[in-house]
């Protein structure tokens, strides 16, 4: 079961009771996802470029997509965003995060309208975006695709350790093209030499509000 949770940014999020822990952070959802993901992770990887490519582990209430939708179609950028998600919430129940507040209407209209086709094959919701969301486990999840980017988005390492062992990262960071960019909201001596051993430069950024710091790192060429 998913409880809408007030954030501290008036955003809301969800808390997953089977997990144990909240979609996003309680210091605000909005605020988390636009700095680790769009400013620190699509801005970053998408300047000077037409086109570019994200994978995305946890798709979760579809923020970061979101998001990502609205930068790059005001940016006349085309965006192939892929998301894996092993356990897909419904529409329903994405609906009721509000979050159809943040974007404009037809954004949000066209996403939750492709919605739950994107989880079955990929989605052309406008000429500059395509949205697929493989409901699989990222240890299961083949594609011989490579991405401009990874937004890392899977609960924490207390709630879901799997997410976070060195085979697992590694395995990620496989789907990325040289050059690609890595960020997540974590960063741990762990995570940075598991994505490190896989050839990447590793850069320490200041954190979303409630975290210290996080984590980019570029592949190297």
């Amino acid at each position: 079961m998913n409880i809408i949770t007030p954030t501290a940014d008036g955003s809301n999020t969800l808390y997953n009771e089977t997990i144990g822990e909240h979609y996003h952070s309680k210091h605000g959802a909005l605020q988390e996802s636009k700095h680790v993901f769009i400013d620190a992770g699509l801005k970053f990887a998408s300047a000077d470029r037409s086109e570019i490519s994200i994978l995305e582990v946890g798709f979760g209430t579809g923020l970061n997509f979101i998001l990502s939708f609205e930068y790059c179609q005001a940016n006349n950028i085309k965006l192939n965003y892929t998301s894996i998600e092993a356990f897909p919430l419904t529409s329903e129940v994405i609906e009721q995060t509000g979050y159809s507040a943040y974007v404009p209407e037809e954004i949000w209209s066209d996403f939750i309208s492709s919605y739950p086709d994107a989880l079955k094959a990929p989605q052309k919701l406008t000429p500059l975006c395509t949205l697929e969301i493989p409901h699989t486990t990222l240890a299961e999840y083949q594609t011989n695709q490579k991405f401009d980017v990874i937004y890392y988005d899977a609960f924490s390492v207390q709630h879901q350790p799997e997410m976070w062992s060195d085979e697992i990262i590694a395995q990620a960071c496989s789907f990325l093209k040289p050059g690609g960019t890595f960020v997540t909201y974590a960063i741990t001596g762990k995570l940075k030499r598991a994505v490190k051993a896989s050839g990447f430069t590793i850069e320490k950024l200041p954190g979303a509000p409630g975290k210290r710091e996080m984590l980019r790192a570029v592949k190297e060429m």
